[in-house]
């Protein structure tokens, strides 16, 4: 494996919550196939840790790990606690790759899907 993706989420203490991030990781895997290994993680307040899954990701090989946050806005954990873990990483793994993905934000998809949630669509 070359490239693995890490979907990482704030994190719960709830399992139903955390679950869904681990189903849409599952959904992202099923859309890559053989092109990455795709994975989850939480910040906060549930297993794996960022660090933990980015670790796991490049004992199983990945050279190029892109982090892709599950948040709408760039708040206190997309623009400092995950940079931090990543500056971390880097340190820790030279020889690999390391991007980090932006925030879902007000895109166009969201905007459609929250008009469909509201019958607007």
């Amino acid at each position: 494996m070359k490239r693995a993706i890490v979907i990482v989420d704030h994190g719960s203490r709830q399992a139903a919550a955390n679950a869904v991030v681990a189903e849409i990781a599952a959904e992202i895997q099923a859309r890559a196939g053989e092109r990455a290994a795709v994975s989850f993680a939480h910040l906060e307040a549930a297993e794996p840790s960022l660090m933990e899954a980015i670790e796991r990701c490049v004992s199983a090989g990945a050279r190029e790990v892109t982090v892709q946050p599950l948040f709408l806005a760039p708040g206190k954990h997309a623009a400092r606690d995950i940079p931090e873990v990543l500056d971390t990483a880097r340190r820790q793994h030279p020889d690999v790759s390391f991007t980090l993905g932006e925030v879902i934000g007000a895109d166009p998809l969201l905007v459609e899907l929250l008009a469909r949630r509201c019958s607007l669509a």
